[in-house]
């Protein structure tokens, strides 16, 4: 189930505000076009940021997300009529036959049950054509970057139209092995109404995400770091080969 803040209409309609910095997205989009990609499945796509830098490209996008307020940000904003909306997660897909799948903003880490990972990488295989590709990141384990996730590191106060002024700020709750949750809080100032989101992410190691991807029949092309995040996160390139092994 997606978390509150992507669940919750008041919080979709301001995310992006919110969280404004997608540098991130520049690599998987670059890859897009240097590689020639017809066909793109975006994966936990959100409010449909990338989606739509996508189709503005001219590619055939399918992008799907579990929040149906999140995907009815997306579906209003500039273009939306031009991406396939889809409510639901990758262990449920229609037939494609995408060149690329992506899962941007550490929405691997997200699926935090090992059955659920196990599912979502078949789905997602299934998905893709014959030398058709899978991107995504990760937080690298060790950096421990949980240990930033608290009020005094986090905390903004951000003005959104027609929404009036937010503020927002994360608490760490849990660390249990790899999963780790916190809380995000809202305070609306316009009618002082808050509203809060906790989210739990699994920390796989390198090794980990590596196995996992050949058990279930792709070729690791490359592990790179984050370009906007470097020495801090994972980004993954693997390949369904273009013969069944």
């Amino acid at each position: 189930m997606a978390d509150e803040c992507f669940r919750h209409p008041r919080l979709a309609a301001v995310y992006d505000r919110l969280d404004p910095d997608r540098r991130d997205l520049a690599p998987y989009l670059r890859m897009a076009e240097e590689g020639g990609v017809r066909q793109a499945l975006d994966i936990g796509c959100g409010t449909g940021v990338f989606a739509l830098l996508l189709a503005g490209r001219g590619i055939d996008v399918v992008a799907v997300d579990p929040a149906e307020a999140s995907l009815d940000v997306a579906r209003g904003k500039p273009g939306g009529e031009r991406v396939r909306w889809l409510h639901g997660d990758a262990t449920a897909l229609p037939a494609l036959t995408a060149d690329l799948a992506t899962m941007t903003g550490n929405t691997a880490q997200e699926i935090t049950e090992p059955e659920d990972w196990r599912r979502t990488l078949r789905g997602i295989r299934a998905a893709l054509r014959p030398g058709g590709r899978l991107v995504f990141e990760t937080r690298i384990p060790a950096r421990r970057a949980w240990e930033e996730w608290n009020r005094e590191a986090t905390y903004g106060v951000t003005e959104i139209a027609g929404a009036g002024v937010v503020e927002s700020w994360v608490d760490l709750l849990d660390v249990s092995g790899p999963l780790v949750t916190f809380r995000w809080t809202y305070v609306f100032a316009a009618d002082g109404q808050v509203l809060t989101s906790d989210s739990t992410l699994r920390f796989r190691e390198r090794q980990e995400i590596e196995a996992a991807l050949a058990a279930h029949g792709y070729v690791v092309e490359d592990v790179r770091g984050a370009p906007d995040r470097p020495g801090r996160e994972f980004v993954f390139v693997a390949r369904r080969p273009e013969r069944a092994r």
